[in-house]
């Protein structure tokens, strides 16, 4: 394997598997040899963090998606407004001017 994708599998193991047994010493070493591990292992997790939250927009559009074809579109606030008034209307609560 290619040292950059060591290096990488190694990053990967830290911030998904946390250290096993023993390898926490390793680590630190390493990161006392490497300048850049730390900034790449910051780099990593924010790419894990972007990929996670991207994730969840996707699911949360899908969901979304599902309850329009379930049951219709969710109405905007105006027309939840425009709902209420009307039935306010119906109820008698408010009345319309008449055009003369």
């Amino acid at each position: 394997m290619r040292p950059e994708l060591k290096r990488l599998q190694r990053i990967e193991q830290q911030l998904l598997g946390g250290p096993q047994p023993g390898q926490a010493d390793e680590w630190a070493l390493q990161q006392l040899f490497d300048a850049d591990l730390e900034a790449d292992t910051e780099a990593q997790r924010q790419v894990y963090q972007g990929l996670y939250l991207a994730g969840q927009r996707q699911l949360r559009r899908e969901l979304e998606a599902i309850h329009e074809q379930l049951y219709g579109p969710r109405p905007g606030r105006w027309s939840q407004l425009a709902a209420a008034g009307l039935r306010a209307i119906r109820a008698g609560g408010l009345r319309l001017p008449r055009k003369h």
